[in-house]
């Protein structure tokens, strides 16, 4: 099962279970929000997504 977390540079997310979930709570450590009329998520700048595999993903 793969998790999920955000990273910036000064900060590090929880890790969660599924993607939405990390999106949703992104904005506690400051790595995006999700936006309310798209629905999609919005990454600030140097936000990079973590998988529990070990992969880093840009997510902006």
């Amino acid at each position: 099962m793969t998790k999920f977390r955000f990273v910036t540079p000064n900060r590090i997310g929880k890790w969660y279970a599924d993607l939405e979930l990390a999106q949703r709570f992104a904005h506690t450590i400051g790595a995006g929000f999700l936006d309310s009329r798209s629905g999609r998520f919005v990454a600030y700048p140097g936000t990079k997504l973590e998988t529990s595999s070990g992969e880093t993903f840009i997510a902006g």
